[in-house]
C-alpha cells in the first residue's frame, strides 16, 4: 500500500484512497481526500465523466467547481483499485452489490470499505454494512453519513459528518478525513448512523412534497418531526442508540435534507407535490427506499403512518390529498406515545 513516510493528517502517513463514485458526492469527497493530504484515485463508468474530471471539472453534476487535477480519474476498476489504503463506495444504495461484485477480487485485502451511500436494498431489505460483510468478509466496514450537500464540500464550505464502524477504526478513519473545513466525528453505532441517513431521505420527498403541494410551513415543520419520530423507532428496533439518532447523521441530516432543494430527494417531493413529470428528474435514494421501509415497519408492527403514506403516493395508490386527510383523520393520543 502507499503512502509510507508522506507527511498526512494529525502527523500520520498518507493513505492511497480508492473513490468508487464520479458524481456529486463521489467527486465532492475525492476533493475532501486530497485536501486531507492522500493520494486519490477515483472510478467512475462513464468514460466522457473521466475525460471531464481529468480536465478539471464534472459539468454533469458539479457545474462551475473546480476540479482539482490531483485526482487520478479512471474507468478501470482494477487500477482504481491497486494498493488502495481505503475504499469509499460513493455509487447508489441499489447499485452496491453489483459494484461490489465487480470489485471484490481487486480490493486489498484489509482495507477498509467505507459507505458514503444512504440507503436500504430494496430487493433483500439489507443495510448496506450487511452487503460488505457478506461480500467482502476480509474488509472492515464503516459508514461515512451527516448533513453535507456535495456542493458545499466540493467548495470546502464549512461542514460536519460522523464516521461509524469498530471503534478504533472510526476514530482512526474520522482523524484522516478530517481537513480544513470538514470536521468528522466517530461513532461505534453503525447501523443508528445508517438508519439515520437511510429514512431521512422518505421525509425529505414527503416534506417536499408538503410544500410542493402549498400545505404551509406548519404542515412541513408537523411533518418533519413526526418523521423524526417514526425513524426513532424504526432505530430502537435496530438497535440504533437514541443519542446516534439524536444526533448529525439523524436529526442533523434529517434538518438539512427537509429544507432545501439542494437536497434531491426534497426536489422530488417538490415536483410530486406541484404534479410536475417526475421522468428525468435527479436520482432520489428516498424513492426506493421508502417502499422497503414501509414494509419493514409493516413486518416489525412498527407504527410509521408518514412513511406509508410516502410509500403509498410514490406508488400511485394515495394522492397527496388523501394522504394528509389520512393522517389528520388517525386516532387522537399523547405526543409522547411510543
Amino acid at each position: 500500500m502507499s503512502g509510507e513516510g508522506m507527511s498526512g493528517p494529525a502527523g500520520k502517513s498518507s493513505w492511497r484512497i480508492a473513490v468508487l463514485g464520479g458524481g456529486a458526492w463521489g467527486t465532492a469527497l475525492a476533493l475532501a481526500m486530497l485536501r486531507a493530504g492522500h493520494n486519490v484515485a477515483l472510478w467512475a463508468r462513464d468514460e466522457a465523466m473521466v475525460a471531464a474530471i481529468q480536465r478539471g471539472e464534472n459539468p454533469r453534476y458539479l457545474p462551475g467547481i473546480a476540479i482539482d487535477l490531483g485526482i487520478e480519474a479512471t474507468h478501470d476498476l482494477q487500477a482504481a483499485l491497486a494498493g488502495a489504503d481505503c475504499v469509499l463506495a460513493v455509487t447508489p444504495a441499489q447499485s452496491l452489490r453489483a459494484v461490489l461484485s465487480e470489485a471484490r477480487g481487486h480490493v486489498p485485502k484489509g482495507a477498509p470499505l467505507v459507505l458514503c451511500a444512504k440507503g436500504i436494498e430494496r430487493e433483500t431489505g439489507a443495510l448496506l454494512s450487511t452487503i460488505v460483510e457478506e461480500m467482502l468478509p476480509a474488509n472492515p466496514v464503516a459508514v461515512l453519513s451527516g448533513p453535507s450537500f456535495a456542493t458545499d464540500v466540493a467548495r470546502g464550505l464549512p461542514t460536519a459528518v460522523v464516521v461509524a464502524g469498530e471503534e478504533t477504526l472510526a476514530a482512526d478513519l474520522a482523524a484522516r478525513f478530517s481537513a480544513l473545513n470538514l470536521r468528522c466525528y466517530s461513532s461505534d453505532d453503525v447501523v443508528g448512523v445508517e438508519i439515520g441517513g437511510a429514512l431521512k431521505n422518505v421525509f425529505a420527498i414527503a416534506a417536499g412534497a408538503v410544500t410542493g403541494a402549498g400545505l404551509g410551513a406548519s404542515a412541513q415543520a408537523a411533518m418533519v418531526t413526526r418523521g423524526f419520530v417514526e425513524l426513532r423507532r424504526i432505530g430502537a428496533a435496530f438497535g440504533a442508540r437514541p443519542e446516534t439518532l439524536m444526533g448529525l447523521s439523524g436529526l442533523g441530516d434529517l434538518l438539512l435534507t427537509c429544507s432545501s432543494t439542494q437536497s434531491r430527494n426534497f426536489a422530488y417531493g417538490l415536483a410530486l407535490g406541484q404534479g410536475k413529470p417526475l421522468a428525468g428528474l435527479p436520482l432520489a435514494e428516498g424513492v426506493p427506499t421508502a417502499a422497503i421501509a414501509a414494509r419493514l415497519a409493516r413486518e416489525r408492527g412498527i407504527d410509521a403512518p408518514i412513511i406509508t403514506a410516502t410509500a403509498a403516493i410514490l406508488d400511485g395508490a394515495l394522492t397527496i390529498g388523501q394522504a394528509v386527510t389520512a393522517l389528520m383523520t388517525r386516532p387522537l393520543k399523547t405526543e409522547t406515545d411510543s
